[in-house]
């Protein structure tokens, strides 16, 4: 296990677990007991996997005293860990995805990206954050410009994933606003054969989501969203985390650990 801090109180948790890692689909997340003292285990989402050393990485930010406790673990700690669950992103026909993730919600769409990195996909990754960014973000290779934004996050860039960072702080070389903002300088820059190969799929705050989706319908774009919510069993039983969607036959109460946390943005939003 390593175990690295940033700053905004955020940090990047390594766990040794090679079934998880080997079992870990984009979207999903694992449920972790943080402390011996604190019986409610925390729902994370998964950000990377290393298949070959067994090894996945968790992003957080300390909001609590669940999170600041695990904020405390040690190298060589052992966790109790329940994992992957949930469902998963699913990836279309549509060749062009613009994954758009938000604070604690960024790890999600790094999945996809490490997911698809190597296929014939051509995502756009938007990442925003108002806290510093847990990562040293860097002059993107290509050289494009996205209105200001020029930095990306270096992973992306070795994996050769195209990247730009949004934040309402200002931020060198990030898009002063919004993410949606950002993602419309995105599409606007497309030709209408490349628009209509994407595809969104994005993570984050509900108020995020929702903007988001909105932004979707406003181009007419098939959206996949994954949602946060508070859970207390993570495996159905407790109905805890429930959420009203839209259906075929009406509205209908799901359980976002086990029904999502993925699901289409139109019935949600």
């Amino acid at each position: 296990m390593a175990h690295y801090q940033f700053e905004g109180s955020q940090y990047i948790l390594t766990i040794d677990s090679p079934e998880i890692a080997k079992a870990t689909k984009p979207g999903q997340f694992v449920h972790i007991t943080v402390s011996d003292a604190l019986a409610m285990r925390r729902p994370i989402s998964i950000m990377s996997v290393d298949t070959e050393n067994g090894t996945f990485d968790l992003l957080y930010k300390v909001v609590g005293e669940g999170t600041r406790q695990l904020a405390e673990r040690k190298i060589g700690e052992v966790l109790s860990v329940i994992g992957p669950i949930g469902n998963s992103f699913e990836m279309t026909d549509k060749k062009r995805p613009l994954l758009i993730g938000g604070g604690v919600g960024m790890p999600p769409m790094i999945a996809i990206a490490q997911d698809i990195k190597d296929s014939d996909y051509q995502p756009f990754v938007i990442l925003g954050s108002e806290a510093p960014f847990p990562f040293d973000e860097k002059l993107a290779d290509n050289n494009k410009h996205y209105a200001s934004a020029t930095h990306t996050m270096p992973l992306l860039e070795d994996w050769g994933v195209e990247c730009r960072l949004a934040s309402l702080q200002d931020y060198q070389g990030v898009y002063q606003g919004y993410v949606t903002d950002l993602a419309k300088v995105y599409l606007d820059s497309l030709s209408v054969d490349e628009l209509a190969q994407v595809e969104v799929y994005s993570c984050g705050p509900h108020p995020m989501l929702e903007a988001v989706a909105k932004l979707a319908k406003e181009y007419d774009l098939p959206c996949q969203v994954s949602l946060e919510e508070y859970m207390a069993c993570a495996v159905g039983g407790c109905a805890g985390c429930v959420v009203e969607v839209q259906t075929d036959v009406g509205p209908a109460m799901k359980r976002v650990c086990v029904d999502g946390p993925i699901f289409d943005a139109t019935a949600v939003f």
